[in-house]
């Protein structure tokens, strides 16, 4: 009678632990508690109420980590956990093994979902002597439950904080994406003296090229285009901190080309660190002497041509952003003849790439020009996109594209 009495005691002093136990555990996590609050707590449960002094948690993120490792000493970095721990399916009992690490291990505690492992607990210290072994085998269901909440509960903090961040990059990209369209020109002139018409397409929400036409007075222009190395926020907010550098140059001072370049390169090596850098083309257009001054700093040479014959404007500089300071600065000089159609573009016309791998070129964009002279801009740049979706096929843009048309009459 005794001893029925004392098991019974026995069993409820095992629901009562457990009972409170995840009590504690789950009010450390629905009073959303940090990670190592909740790991702590799971800690003192195994080592103090349990008393198991020497135990690994492995847990699968986006790889095997450690989560938890308490007394014990031997070598675990560099495991390979999925190829030592896979044929663990159920709680099993360690009473051999040639493995460097299980062989230190007393029982092994998988957590499992839907089949896949998303942990393992190792615990040393369940012996065979003195009963001990009976006693505690009987909690391992419960450890295993245990670890089971607590792991769920670390993936759905971390599931949490990437949703955070992706709402905060959403938000961010929004504001990026406002900026951007603000500082592009929103009429571009179609009138006696010229014909200017633009069109982007962005590969992401954001993009990091840019074009500008900045009238200086009645009868004098600036007419730019760029694009800043890699891609995303980052890139976006260097170019609208670019582009806003220009204007604010302009309203200021008359500055020389290589002047300008100059201080463009500090503006961008500021700005950017050392970690990014812009290929840009500016040129200077004055309507009264016909006169079209210009830099290309490493960007995709644009062109001009009457119909049939076409110049490449390549002359210029390094990219702003490479060096401290521009080692050469080339100003490019042409007078402009009547019905002349300069073509600026980014590397992402050009680059785009077919099913076949094949790259459109600027030879192909030259012979659409030449074959649909007698549009305007605005049609001609329409055409164009028209070509490159055709030419990409089912594929996705790869690059942000910009296409800046001027005709010059």
């Amino acid at each position: 009678m005794n001893e029925v009495i004392e098991n019974l005691e026995n069993q409820l002093q095992q629901k009562d632990f457990k009972l409170n136990s995840l009590l504690e555990i789950t009010n450390a996590i629905n009073t959303n508690q940090p990670v190592e609050k909740i790991t702590q707590l799971y800690a003192f449960i195994l080592r103090e109420q349990l008393g198991f002094d020497r135990f690994v948690l492995f847990n699968r993120l986006d790889d095997w980590d450690i989560l938890l490792r308490i007394g014990y000493k031997g070598k675990v970095k560099g495991l390979d956990v999925a190829q030592e721990l896979k044929r663990f399916s159920e709680i099993t009992v360690i009473e051999s093994s040639h493995s460097e690490i299980l062989k230190d291990f007393d029982v092994v505690v998988p957590v499992l979902h839907k089949s896949e492992p998303l942990a393992y607990l190792l615990i040393d210290g369940v012996t065979f002597e003195g009963g001990r072994f009976d006693t505690m085998i009987g909690y391992m269901t419960f450890v295993q439950t245990l670890t089971n909440i607590i792991v769920v509960a670390i993936e759905n903090k971390r599931m949490a904080k990437i949703q955070l961040k992706q709402q905060q990059l959403k938000k961010e990209l929004e504001v990026a994406s406002v900026m951007q369209k603000y500082f592009f020109p929103e009429e571009l002139p179609t009138n006696k003296r010229m014909d200017i018409s633009a069109k982007y397409t962005p590969r992401h929400e954001v993009g990091g090229d840019y074009y500008d036409f900045i009238p200086l007075g009645e009868d004098e222009y600036i007419i730019c285009i760029g694009d800043v190395s890699g891609k995303g926020i980052s890139a976006a907010m260097l170019m609208a901190n670019f582009q806003a550098t220009i204007r604010t140059l302009f309203q200021y001072r008359r500055y020389s080309m290589e002047e300008l370049m100059e201080e463009l390169n500090k503006k961008v090596i500021n700005s950017a660190k050392g970690e990014k850098f812009i290929t840009f083309f500016i040129a200077h257009y004055d309507a009264k002497t016909r006169k079209l001054s210009y830099v290309n700093a490493g960007h995709n040479h644009p062109f001009i041509t009457d119909g049939k014959q076409v110049e490449a404007l390549d002359k210029g500089c390094i990219g702003l952003g490479m060096l401290d300071e521009l080692p050469f600065i080339n100003v490019g000089e042409k007078v402009l003849g009547p019905n002349t159609t300069m073509v600026l573009y980014t590397d992402g016309v050009v680059e785009l790439e077919n099913e076949r791998e094949e790259f459109f070129g600027t030879e192909r964009l030259v012979k659409i020009v030449h074959n649909y002279y007698p549009l305007n801009m605005d049609d001609m740049n329409s055409l164009i996109f028209s070509k490159l979706d055709d030419w990409k096929g089912r594929l996705d843009l790869v690059d942000d594209t910009a296409i800046f048309s001027c005709r010059f009459f």
